[in-house]
């Protein structure tokens, strides 16, 4: 009997580490199912890369920060997969979409606040809670943090604090979903060279340096090295790696 392929689902999936997360799930043999915001055209594109690669894919839009949407999107979902998959479950979800901001303590405005409270920590609470129905059994999740949950650097207190709730969040949801055989992990990456944060860490000479000065192993993150570590993390390789923060850092202020 054909075994029926693992699909995925990855928030954000339309540029940076979303998109090589599922770029790298689809050379695993993932179909894939994304969201997006507003790169509508991107994640087109990274819908015709998957296909290119012979697995199935579709795009989806979703504003993480809209909790009341999720109802609706969990729908969607449900559409989706008995059409391009004819099947009524997915097997992966990745909780990456997210925003940053860099303010200090005193100039972090309470919208800045409630707009990472929404975005990092209500919203990957009630996505998955809402998602749940539609997993299947044996699944895995997979919450992404950051490496700033274990050192500190001023200007990320607030976004640092969301994904400090998120690591909590991740242990409670692998002892919760542990019956229904759903391992949950976090991934907490390292400062990468991507666009997030208005591609400070890509674009900035002095502060790409200095990052690579204070890493190990010489170099800044590239989206590729988280990518590629998801999808290897949520493989049956993996299988007994449960309610664990997995750092993917290179070494950065060992």
């Amino acid at each position: 009997m054909q075994t029926s392929p693992s699909i995925a689902l990855v928030t954000g999936g339309s540029r940076g580490l979303g998109k090589s997360t599922a770029l790298h799930l689809a050379r695993h043999g993932h179909g894939v199912i994304l969201t997006y915001r507003s790169k509508q055209a991107e994640a087109a594109e990274v819908v015709a890369q998957i296909e290119a690669m012979g697995q199935k894919a579709v795009a989806l839009a979703l504003n993480v920060s809209d909790s009341g949407s999720f109802s609706g999107f969990a729908t969607q979902v449900r559409d989706a997969l008995l059409a391009q998959w004819s099947r009524t479950t997915f097997n992966v979800l990745i909780n990456n979409a997210g925003t940053g901001t860099h303010a200090s303590l005193i100039d972090t405005s309470e919208a800045q606040f409630d707009e990472l409270v929404n975005v990092h920590f209500k919203g990957v609470f009630f996505l998955t809670q809402k998602l749940l129905p539609v997993m299947a059994d044996g699944g895995r999740i997979v919450n992404l943090s950051s490496g700033l949950t274990r050192f500190a650097l001023p200007g990320y207190a607030a976004y640092a604090s969301m994904k400090g709730a998120v690591e909590v969040m991740t242990r409670y949801m692998a002892k919760e979903l542990g019956a229904r055989g759903i391992a949950v992990n976090t991934v907490a990456p390292g400062a990468i060279a991507t666009d997030f944060g208005s591609g400070a860490v890509r674009d900035t000479p002095q502060l790409n340096a200095f990052v690579a000065s204070q890493t190990a192993l010489g170099r800044v993150g590239e989206a590729d090295d988280i990518g590629a570590m998801v999808a290897s993390l949520v493989s049956t390789d993996n299988r007994w790696i449960n309610a664990q923060r997995i750092e993917v850092s290179g070494g950065m202020f060992v």
